[in-house]
């Protein structure tokens, strides 16, 4: 029954890590659209 434990914590550990890609992609694109509009 480990191995369930097991199982389920590298699934939530690979969710947590593309959720945090995910999120940190987004913060980059926000910070990104006042410095474009800048050079416009």
């Amino acid at each position: 029954m480990w191995y369930f434990s097991w199982i389920l914590g590298i699934g939530v550990a690979l969710s947590f890590g593309i959720v945090n890609a995910m999120w940190l992609e987004a913060r980059q694109k926000t910070q990104e659209a006042p410095v474009r509009a800048r050079r416009d």
